[in-house]
């Protein structure tokens, strides 16, 4: 699904999960969230909660026109956090799981795995966005973890990107390979998201080294790492990213995107 014009989507990682993509002249915006640091009670037996370390460093308001969010799930706050919940009602279309557009309602936009919706673009064209597997964790982990999904955004004229969401799982990501390989960006949520007491402290995302073979499987040409700072259960960071990548002979395709 690349393009042989080798055009560059612009894109920028706005702290955490949080990425404006420039697409066919729509602008996109992943999972926001825009809250000041502060604690996130968990809805769980014990005393647990999600802890926001880093300010963010825009506003809603910052990034301007937003036609469309692509909400990988709703159910955590470090994907939607208060202020970007108070966005949402702001833009024309949420997508994001069956189960969270029937929560959200509105304007929410559910797919399900491989279905699409289309989006007309300003020249007249379209953009396709595609839902696509994701998995929160380790397998049987939806009753904890709720759904999630991730996204592909394609034009007949534009390089394809992909949204991995919270997705821990390489075989959804060989999947989506087999369909739609090679990608142009990969949109990687990483920094090997765990917590002690919830699957024996098993990956609730990507780590790094997963994250390059993701990148691999993909045929991505470049890699934007999203989602591993400013949380205090993000495992690696920014360090650990490089030196995997370039274990994996990759380090040519990562972009941070700041």
């Amino acid at each position: 699904m690349s393009s042989p014009t080798g055009e560059q989507v612009p894109v920028h990682v706005h702290g955490g999960p949080t990425t404006l993509i420039e697409y066919g002249g729509l602008r996109f915006v992943t999972d926001p969230t825009f809250d000041p640091p502060g604690d996130y009670p968990m809805p769980l037996p014990g005393d647990h909660k999600l802890v926001k370390t880093k300010p963010s460093p825009v506003t809603a308001a910052d990034l301007g026109r937003i036609d469309a969010v692509l909400l990988s799930h709703d159910e955590h706050d470090d994907n939607l956090d208060h202020a970007g919940r108070a966005l949402l009602s702001e833009v024309p279309v949420v997508f994001t799981t069956v189960s969270g557009a029937g929560r959200l309602g509105g304007n929410a936009r559910g797919l399900a795995f491989w279905q699409t919706a289309e989006l007309e673009r300003p020249d007249g064209g379209t953009v396709t966005v595609t839902g696509l597997p994701a998995r929160h964790g380790p397998e049987g982990c939806e009753p904890i973890t709720g759904d999630v999904v991730g996204f592909l955004l394609t034009s007949h004229d534009l390089p394809s990107v992909y949204v991995s969401g919270d997705n821990a799982n390489l075989e959804h990501v060989k999947e989506i390979a087999t369909k739609f390989a090679p990608v142009d960006t990969a949109v990687l949520f990483l920094g090997g998201a765990r917590m002690d007491f919830a699957f024996d402290g098993g990956l609730l995302t990507l780590d790094s080294a997963l994250g390059a073979q993701a990148a691999r499987i993909l045929g991505a040409r470049r890699v934007v790492p999203a989602h591993y700072d400013g949380w205090a259960h993000f495992q690696e960071g920014r360090k650990e990213i490089e030196a995997a990548f370039s274990e994996a002979g990759l380090a040519d395709r990562l972009d941070f995107a700041r």
